[in-house]
């Protein structure tokens, strides 16, 4: 029986994705570990690798197909022992979201000759294929149980599955198989050996997205839609929305309508920071360049640090503290905006930080980062200073409980022992979620990061 490659879930999020590439062809060799496809996301477009043997006998999904959804069929393997006529009459168990015209036909068919419906033992549900590494194992359904691995006489296995039993001594008739139709693959083995390790695997996350609430999806089309709103045809170009700007516009509409939230803004002089990164880039090892940014970063970690309870976040069965300040940065790309995560700040000099966040932001703008270097984080900084920008607030991306929002420094006058003085002085908005971080706490927060700014010495300590 032909093995089903599925469209992965390259993160917790994912949805759908664009196939931008195929690196194999129909017909080539698969081995474990072979780069089958390029899939590009929301946020990252990243290489896709072979978890089974055979040869790539159909390609369900083209190259550079839109909005194929998690877990749907893109291409047909088949076994070291099995020829093209095992295609003959096979139909993917999944939905097949690249041929909407074959689904039209098919409701269209009139329904002179009734196909029995299969038990739902043998439908093999696509959630419970995984076919890359990136695929979560199910933890929540008894679908891999109802499915028999028998075919007959014959036990539905891969290839690799059988061999890498063999070599650990498995009797493969009793490994319960999560591949379809209860065939065993490379992960129920892995499982099978370490069992405690299948369980830390998170849950493939349920579709629950209404196509009809997501920002930006007008169901007449976006021509019409403007129509409706006076703006005549040919007066504009429209360019359809890329997997990230839908991303971007869904969760920051949610945010904006969710949260509560409520902005703090502050003055900070930063002469001393200047003088300090000046000092520090003389003495900084070859290839590091510490930034005004990178400053501010370990500046938002200590303070996190000291007022531990503002490092939260809101969950509907209560408030997550978090042990450490993992601070998301907000990096602008082509079409859109993504925040690569400093882990563990606090624990990090100015040097480190620096080294981190070059390569973060060349390989975001790159669009090469992994999940799990943009996805998370308890805090969030967004500098528009570089642009002349002196003051703004940002839209607190969930689940941080507070972002700071930074403007540009500049020559201003101060008052200092009853005399006007010239500093060179930034503003600062810190934004909060009321239900994580009130504002007496907040502004407790704002007093540590304004120290750590005027008096930057201290971030050495």
């Amino acid at each position: 029986m032909p093995v089903e490659i599925l469209m992965p879930a390259l993160s917790p999020t994912m949805e759908e994705g664009t196939l931008s590439k195929w690196l194999m062809k129909e017909g080539d060799t698969v081995s474990s570990g072979d780069l089958l496809a390029e899939i590009e996301t929301d946020k990252a477009t990243m290489e896709v690798e072979a978890v089974e043997e055979g040869t790539l006998a159909k390609i369900l999904v083209e190259a550079g197909t839109d909005g194929v959804k998690v877990n749907s069929p893109i291409a047909l393997l088949l076994e070291e022992d099995e020829d093209e006529s095992a295609l003959d009459g096979y139909e993917p168990t999944g939905a097949d979201v690249s041929k909407p015209s074959d689904k039209e036909e098919q409701k269209a068919e009139p329904k002179s000759e009734p196909v029995p419906d299969k038990p739902k033992e043998e439908t093999g549900k696509a959630d419970d294929a995984p076919s890359t590494r990136y695929d979560k194992k199910p933890d929540d359904g008894p679908a891999p149980k109802t499915g028999s691995n028998k075919d007959g006489d014959r036990l539905r296995a891969s290839p690799l599955a059988k061999r890498l039993a063999k070599e650990a001594g498995i009797d493969l008739s009793s490994v319960e198989g999560s591949g379809p139709k209860g065939r065993i693959i490379k992960v129920d083995i892995e499982n099978y050996e370490a069992p405690k390790e299948a369980e830390k695997k998170p849950e493939a996350p349920k579709d629950t997205k209404d196509e009809s609430k997501e920002v930006g999806a007008v169901r007449s089309g976006g021509a019409e839609y403007l129509s409706k709103m006076g703006i005549e045809a040919g007066t504009y170009d429209l360019e359809p929305l890329n997997g990230m700007t839908k991303t971007i516009a869904r969760r920051l509409s949610d945010s904006n309508n969710n949260v509560p939230d409520f902005p703090l803004q502050i003055d900070c002089e930063i002469d001393e920071l200047l003088k300090l990164r000046k000092e520090l880039n003389a003495q900084a090892p070859e290839g590091v360049k510490v930034s005004v940014n990178d400053m501010l970063i370990r500046a938002c970690a200590l303070s996190l640090k000291f007022v531990p309870e503002a490092n939260a976040s809101y969950t509907p069965d209560g408030i997550a503290y978090h042990k450490h300040a993992d601070v998301a940065v907000a990096v602008a790309i082509d079409g859109g905006l993504i925040t690569p995560i400093v882990r563990e700040a606090e624990n990090k000099g100015l040097s480190t930080i620096s080294t981190e966040m070059v390569d973060l932001a060349g390989r975001a703008r790159d669009m090469k980062l992994k999940p799990n270097e943009y996805q998370g984080g308890t805090f969030s900084i967004s500098n528009l200073g570089m642009m002349g920008i002196k003051s703004f607030g940002s839209i607190i991306n969930e689940p941080h409980g507070m972002i700071l929002s930074v403007g540009a420094g500049g020559p201003r006058p101060v008052v200092k022992n009853g005399e006007i003085k010239v500093a060179t002085v930034m503003t600062v908005t810190l934004t909060c979620d009321h239900r994580v971080v009130d504002g007496a706490m907040g502004a407790k927060w704002l007093q540590h990061f304004k120290r750590y700014v005027e008096q930057p010495i201290t971030m050495m300590l």
